[in-house]
């Protein structure tokens, strides 16, 4: 039994740390389309371009932010420092985004959009992707990572929900018919809270299990480990994969309600059946122990395509009791998925030191760079399939919009469930198992 023990005031303070950068992270994901085009004043077109060129450079910047994280000699660790420094930067670009600078021409706007959004992005993965890079050295006991990551991505899918439902009736509140101020006015509150929970992970989490024997090795060994690595590099696609799915679901959920539906107020309470993923979360502990973690997250992927298989049947039938049906199984699944991420990142980061190399900041960057990834090119096809389609804010679609809304919300994702299922298959977990041993 490892003598290492997280107490529960550092597992609570750890799960925070998700749950306050979801604060941020679920209004851009699932509202900054909505609000660049509709609030903001920015057409698709531009939107589309802006996402590809901020989540490309968000790719490059998890790299970045990696290798900074493993050539850090601190007093604190490697990565815990990271919440110290960037979570005020992080609420300052998170607010800045939401800023609309009606005083600004078109192109000073865009401008701002680019800054603000490039800058979000960065200090986003700054303050992120430490908390998959610190889980493997906060123990060494399989069981206890399980744990911390249940607990990471319950807070984290809480705080999902909590965005998915208030945001909106939070926009009208401080807005009181102004969405300019209304969002303006969330992503404060949201803001403050998140960086109180972001210091709060710094000052009661810690780093225990790290060998510094191997823990900085040059790039090129790196490099050598993690083209050997193949569990790595299956669960990187799987993640890039599902955040694809993702952003091009649920960046379309708003305008599925406001423009099918004819009413954007069923989104709150579409994206509340969310709430169900925490079942799948928890579950993971549990599943998990009798049928390993690969095949709990393939059993995640059938269930997130048999919801989203409904949902596709009740979208184009515009049959709302058998959509949220849909919706309500679809999430159960996502949560197997994204909760056994981390989990599964802190295992191939053990298998690349049986290599001998611990470079938890350059494998764990595989989290973001999915995440990066996949919402850039998500917002991208979203985005653009809207502009290609003839897309006009607040008007009546035309039947070639309607259809291009449904297939994103609809077909797409379906598709990309079988595709990650598929990729999935071929990750021996039995070799990691026999490697760290």
């Amino acid at each position: 039994m490892n003598k290492w023990k997280t107490s529960l005031t550092e597992r609570i303070s750890y799960g925070l740390s998700d749950a306050a950068d979801n604060l941020v992270f679920q209004m851009m994901t699932t509202y900054l389309l909505f609000f660049y085009t509709d609030v903001f004043g920015l057409t698709a077109s531009e939107v589309a371009i802006l996402f590809v060129v901020a989540r490309t450079a968000d790719v490059f910047e998890s790299l970045i932010i990696g290798i900074m994280i493993d050539n850090t000699h601190s007093k604190w660790g490697k990565s815990r420092p990271f919440f110290l420094w960037y979570s005020f930067p992080y609420v300052i670009f998170a607010v800045l985004t939401f800023v609309t600078p009606n005083f600004l021409p078109h192109s000073g706007k865009l401008l701002w959009a680019y800054v603000t959004y490039l800058g979000l992005g960065f200090f986003y993965t700054a303050v992120n992707l430490p908390i998959t890079s610190i889980l493997p050295t906060m123990t060494d006991n399989e069981q206890e990572t399980t744990l911390l990551g249940v607990i990471r991505q319950f807070f984290g899918s809480s705080v999902q929900i909590i965005v998915a439902v208030f945001t909106i009736p939070l926009v009208s509140f401080f807005g009181k018919g102004n969405q300019q101020k209304g969002f303006l006015g969330t992503i404060i509150v949201f803001g403050i809270i998140s960086l109180i929970l972001i210091l709060n992970t710094f000052f009661h989490v810690r780093e225990r299990y790290t060998n510094k024997e191997i823990s900085h090795q040059p790039l090129s060994e790196v490099w050598k480990m993690l083209r050997q690595n193949k569990p790595w590099i299956i669960i990187s696609i799987v993640i890039f994969l599902y955040w694809l799915t993702t952003a091009i679901k649920n960046q379309t959920t708003i305008y599925y309600f406001k423009y099918i539906i004819h009413n954007e107020n069923l989104v709150s309470l579409a994206n509340s059946f969310t709430l169900t993923a925490l079942i799948g979360v928890v579950a993971i502990y549990f599943v998990s122990a009798k049928l390993g973690k690969k095949n709990t997250m393939l059993l995640g992927i059938v269930m997130a395509f048999i919801g989203q298989l409904i949902i596709t049947i009740a979208a184009y039938s515009e049959n709302l009791p058998l959509l949220f049906t849909g919706i309500f199984i679809n999430c159960i699944g996502g949560g197997f998925i994204i909760g056994l991420v981390s989990i599964m990142i802190a295992d191939t980061i053990r298998y690349g030191t049986s290599m001998g190399i611990q470079a938890e900041g350059v494998l764990a960057s595989t989290d973001d760079f999915g995440v990066n990834l996949g919402l850039g090119l998500g917002g991208l096809i979203t985005a653009e399939s809207l502009q290609v389609s003839g897309y006009v804010s607040n008007k009546t679609q035309t039947a070639t919009t309607i259809a291009a809304i449904n297939l994103n919300y609809a077909l797409i994702p379906l598709v990309l469930y079988v595709v990650m299922f598929l990729i999935l298959l071929g990750y021996n977990e039995t070799r990691i198992k026999n490697a760290i041993k």
